[in-house]
């Protein structure tokens, strides 16, 4: 059975001035895909996303996310997606249950849904020790994935995440992308960014972006084979050399 698709873009571009950002890229992601978005810094993955996501207007071309135009509907694509960003996802003056109760009420969710999920959230992360303390005393890989779950809470089509292994160690990389791998086991679609061409293997398919266009989209296995190389990162090299 073939799978919809819950984003498309055509020629999707966004200029500033004389600097074209994302220059025309177009692409489709299915339902339950974990898609890697991948690029050095300044290639403009980050400007494509942030249009996707509702909070950027295009230049030119057109996309759809859970259905709904970017340009003319981004407050319903809000609601149906969830957004981690790099540098900010938790209120670090907060307790780890205030941003969790936070953010469900920013969701739209009811006090009872937040109480349940909010119990349910600490539990699973096993976070029961600590779920009054602040989020700036925590280490970084726990914010990660308290900022990963917080994100799920009013259970979105679509989780796009911004560089969320960023900064953290090995272990906890691993265990992040376990709760990746479950959360699109679970139907979830996964639109992730990553500079760890490591990370790239894991996704189902992936794209690399170099100086706002889209130069390779396919599986990794496909990509290795076609530039006859053994690992991602030497399919990053090639491509970013020209």
């Amino acid at each position: 059975m073939k799978k919809e698709n819950v984003i498309e873009a055509t020629n999707l571009t966004k200029i500033f001035g004389d600097f074209t950002a994302v220059d025309a890229i177009t692409f489709e992601v299915k339902k339950g895909e974990i898609f890697g978005f991948l690029g050095a810094n300044g290639a403009g993955k980050t400007t494509a996303m942030k249009m996707l996501i509702g909070i950027s207007i295009p230049s030119d071309g057109k996309a759809t996310v859970a259905g709904f135009d970017v340009s003319s509907h981004p407050e319903d694509i809000k609601k149906n997606i969830g957004y981690m960003s790099q540098k900010f996802a938790l209120y670090d003056d907060l307790t780890v249950r205030e941003n969790i109760t936070f953010f469900g009420g920013i969701y739209g969710l009811k006090r009872s849904q937040i109480k349940i999920k909010s119990e349910k959230l600490i539990n699973n992360l096993g976070l029961q020790e600590v779920a009054n303390d602040l989020v700036g005393s925590l280490p970084l890989g726990w914010k990660q994935k308290i900022a990963f779950s917080v994100a799920l809470l009013h259970d979105p089509k679509i989780i796009f995440l911004d560089e969320p292994t960023g900064g953290v160690d090995p272990i906890t990389r691993r265990q992040f992308w376990e709760m990746i791998y479950q959360t699109a086991h679970e139907g979830t679609t996964v639109f992730v960014t990553t500079h760890y061409m490591d990370e790239a293997e894991y996704c189902d398919r992936v794209s690399i972006m170099v100086n706002g266009k889209i130069e390779a989209l396919d599986t990794p296995k496909k990509l290795k084979e076609q530039f006859e190389v053994d690992n991602m990162n030497d399919v990053f090299l090639k491509l970013a050399r020209g």
